[in-house]
């Protein structure tokens, strides 16, 4: 749902990243899809790594939508469109017309 951010009323993109941060992580984490691409370190599409934020340009908007990184270039996202929290593949044509940028928030200890 537009504007969502819990599980009960209904989850848009950044309200579903935003819950998952406040749930696993207790953190108070950006609402907006926006904002949210301002947190964190940027990652190469090439670099990716499960957990990431992977945005997309879906309304003319940069970074208008937000999904996690699960790895194999799937992602984990909330399309308002559809109704239900869904995986994807970064490789179907729409979502890779439209990547934007990808944000790593947790520092990896390779």
């Amino acid at each position: 749902r537009l504007g969502g951010s819990t599980p009960a009323e209904g989850l848009d993109c950044s309200g579903l990243i935003a819950h998952v941060m406040g749930e696993a992580f207790r953190v108070r984490f950006p609402r907006t899809s926006e904002e949210q691409a301002l947190v964190g370190a940027p990652v190469s599409r090439h670099a990716l790594s499960a957990g990431d934020l992977v945005f997309f340009n879906t309304t003319g908007r940069p970074n208008s939508h937000v999904g996690v990184y699960l790895g194999e270039n799937r992602f984990v996202h909330a399309p308002t469109s559809q109704g239900v929290v869904r995986i994807e593949s970064l490789t179907q044509d729409y979502w890779a017309r439209r990547f934007e940028q990808a944000r790593r928030l947790i520092a990896r200890a390779d």
